[in-house]
């Protein structure tokens, strides 16, 4: 009886809450957070980001809050050092942590949480729409019409292709992403290259008796692919790892494809090699900086396009992002942490 009643208490206990930017991920205010709710004294802060650290620190601090959530907006150390002692737990509402100094909150006592998987499928259909558009040049063919050029209905000008037998290379291929990208490719006839330092994929993973799924070292994946798709995670290893001299590997009818970080790519030489023309196109959902800066030659190189990080950005994915957040404080809640990353 007593652990009952305890138990009892401490699901009954609604600690204070603070979504420092929630208009990221409720930008429309379609979502339902009212399990949320229900669990926490919510505060839903209503900007897209929050930049200051005085700032954040002042609105944690004067909210009392014990559970901050934040999602892809960067919480500098100073604002972390600056949170009073009430703060127990830094929810990240996605997969990327980076934007919190995890190891230093740590030091002050701060769980920092995230959600490792709830846009695997989103972010694959994202590929998969690139990959669409470019074998048919629909980017290109839109652009024409936006600009009041009806040629191309009189003599065509784009090469374009049909998916089958062509080969997609997946850099980071044999995670979650990756293969749900596989799982997507194949059924269209493609084959799907992973690059592997191991030059096998992991026990036990899906794909690995596949005679149309090839682990091959990175070199041969950028030099036999017809589309190359980024889809591991950054770090000290992965930042700037596709470069120049990657990019001049591909073949120059090949595409490259973005939806990981930004990051990944060296931008300035990508620039460079797409003012060469070196590929026939790149399709950046991720940018080092989101949105590039005003002058970027990324807005205006007719071989490059852009969205606006909109892989996670479907609507069912949001309200899966929230109803998983709402999970993680949960189990905080009950005593029993889950997808504690510091």
């Amino acid at each position: 009886m007593a652990m009952a009643a305890a138990a009892t208490r401490i699901l009954m206990r609604r600690p204070t809450a603070i979504f420092l930017n929630a208009s990221r991920l409720d930008y429309d205010k379609a979502l339902d957070f009212s399990r949320l709710q229900k669990i926490t004294n919510l505060t839903v802060n209503s900007v897209d980001a929050m930049t200051d650290a005085d700032e954040i620190a002042s609105l944690v601090n004067s909210s009392n809050a014990e559970i901050i959530i934040t999602k892809e907006t960067e919480v500098p150390l100073s604002a972390v050092q600056k949170f009073s002692s009430n703060v127990k737990l830094m929810c990240e509402a996605g997969t990327g942590y980076n934007n919190i100094p995890s190891a230093d909150a740590r030091t002050k006592g701060i769980l920092v949480c995230n959600i490792p998987t709830y846009s695997t499928e989103s972010v694959a259909h994202m590929v998969i729409t690139y990959v669409m558009n470019f074998s048919a040049a629909i980017f290109q063919q839109a652009k024409m019409l936006h600009e009041g050029n009806q040629s191309n209905f009189r003599v065509f000008q784009h090469p374009i292709y049909e998916i089958s037998n062509k080969k997609i290379g997946l850099i980071g291929g044999s995670g979650t992403i990756g293969t749900a990208v596989a799982d997507v490719a194949l059924p269209l006839g493609m084959e799907v290259l992973i690059s592997s330092r191991s030059g096998r994929l992991p026990k036990g993973h899906k794909y690995e008796n596949n005679d149309r799924v090839k682990v091959v070292p990175l070199d041969e994946l950028l030099a036999s692919s017809d589309f190359v798709s980024i889809n591991c995670p950054l770090n000290s290893e992965t930042r700037h790892s596709i470069g120049d001299r990657e990019i001049r590997l591909m073949k120059p009818t090949a595409f490259l494809i973005n939806t990981a970080r930004g990051a990944i790519i060296n931008e300035a030489e990508l620039i460079n090699c797409m003012k060469e023309k070196v590929i026939a196109g790149a399709g950046l959902d991720t940018q080092e900086v989101e949105p590039p800066a005003a002058d970027s030659d990324l807005w205006t190189l007719d071989n490059v396009f852009l969205t606006p990080h909109i892989g996670w950005r479907r609507l069912e994915t949001r309200q899966r992002l929230v109803d998983m957040t709402t999970d993680n404080i949960e189990s905080y809640i009950g005593g029993k942490t889950k997808n504690v990353i510091n």
